[in-house]
């Protein structure tokens, strides 16, 4: 039998970053994405175990990304925002999944889905008044799309807005709405009389908006999620965005999200794969590491693979965004993609460290009860493969 002594553990200096992917970003992505981890790691980390367990968000959290120009960071300066590229945006949301998923979707919301959406299709007085304060994190924001009866089919929306003198009556229940307990402003969506899609914002400070937490997740308990309930509530034409009628609206929103989550979920498989690894070098069986066991191995490098070729898509994903030059379908390849691996590297992780992989002691099967989650939100595996279906066939299958 092999002893310890005769096993060399020599490894690779680059394991970490085979193909020298980080040699392609720029020294401004460099200092971003320092940024973000050294935030994630110092503030993140030595909390996301007790707010996981007890299922709180810190709204500071958003104020404290807000200070460092992590939040919608390629919006204009002119409303606050660090005018910084899609790269960009897609490192922090890798930085900050990596800790935890709840945490990204929490600030991905506020970017974009609520401040996108403003910063596109709102009046000036609305981009005035609402982005340089959510960017700040004084205000959160959420964004009401999926209703109770209606998640992948929104055009079967029941929410509803009907024209009256002076503005709009919304009524509707949205459902499974991250921020939005706690949230200050509400982007919603809702049909008019002619069956049109509408966005409107909802300000608590003005209208007698009613949320409600859902309680019981086992997943993304970092993050608040909860429902919306809207009665006849009067909403002036000023709190109509004005740029955008039809779908058009929330779908430039929810791919800009899916970049975000195409990103994250390589940081949280990066996680998994990094934490099997050092589990698997330091715990022994038959008096040799673990990872000396040829099929432990095989999982390491299949993990290593998967990621480092989802880390490359994603870059590329982003520089063709940076170049207005993208194909929308392309987005859902890759949040279908890294979805699927990040998932699978998280179970296959939990599965190396055997009992403690169920221990949230050591995060695994936090982040795999996450990615559960993640993996279904804006666009389950099965609606991006029918987007990607009509992409090269030109049939819509969706009905």
């Amino acid at each position: 039998m092999m002893s310890d002594h005769d096993i060399n553990i020599q490894a690779d200096p680059d394991w970490t970053d085979i193909l020298g992917i980080e040699n392609d970003l720029s020294t401004e992505e460099i200092l971003v994405k320092k940024t973000a981890h050294d935030y994630a790691s110092q503030k993140l980390f030595p909390i996301v175990t007790d707010a996981f367990k007890n299922e709180i968000f810190d709204k500071s959290i958003i104020k404290e990304l807000g200070e460092l120009g992590l939040i919608a960071p390629t919006i204009s300066s002119k409303y606050g925002g660090a005018e910084l590229n899609n790269v960009c945006h897609g490192l922090i949301a890798y930085e900050i999944e990596r800790v935890d998923s709840g945490y990204r979707s929490a600030m991905s919301v506020q970017s974009s889905l609520v401040i996108h959406p403003i910063n596109e299709f709102g009046s000036d007085k609305q981009k005035n008044k609402y982005i340089p304060e959510l960017i700040k994190g004084n205000l959160i924001g959420c964004f009401g799309l999926t209703e109770p009866d209606h998640g992948s089919d929104p055009s079967s929306m029941q929410t509803t807005a009907k024209k009256v003198d002076g503005g709009w009556k919304i009524s509707g229940t949205k459902t499974w709405i991250t921020n939005a307990p706690i949230a200050d402003i509400a982007i919603i969506w809702a049909k008019t009389d002619e069956n049109i899609l509408k966005g409107f914002i909802l300000d608590r400070n003005q209208h007698n908006i009613e949320t409600k937490k859902i309680e019981g997740k086992f997943s993304l308990r970092t993050s608040e999620t909860g429902e919306i309930h809207m009665n006849e509530i009067f909403v002036s034409d000023d709190y109509l965005l004005p740029g955008v009628s039809g779908f058009k609206g929330p779908f430039s929103c929810l791919n800009k999200a899916r970049y975000g989550i195409a990103w994250g979920t390589i940081g949280s498989a990066e996680f998994c794969w990094h934490s099997a690894r050092e589990y698997a070098l330091n715990r022994k069986q038959f008096n040799r590491p673990i990872a000396s066991n040829q099929l432990i191995q095989k999982d390491l490098v299949d993990f290593q693979t998967q990621i480092t070729l989802g880390k490359l898509a994603v870059l590329k994903l982003g520089r063709e965004m940076d170049k207005r030059n993208i194909n929308p379908a392309a987005i859902s390849m890759m949040k279908r993609n890294n979805c699927k691996i990040a998932l699978d590297i998280a179970r296959r992780s939990r599965d190396i460290l055997g009992g403690n992989g169920i221990s949230i002691d050591y995060h695994i099967i936090r982040h795999l009860l996450n990615l559960e989650t993640v993996n279904t939100y804006e666009g389950t595996a099965n609606i991006h493969t029918l987007i990607l279906g009509r992409s090269q066939t030109g049939i819509q299958a969706f009905s």
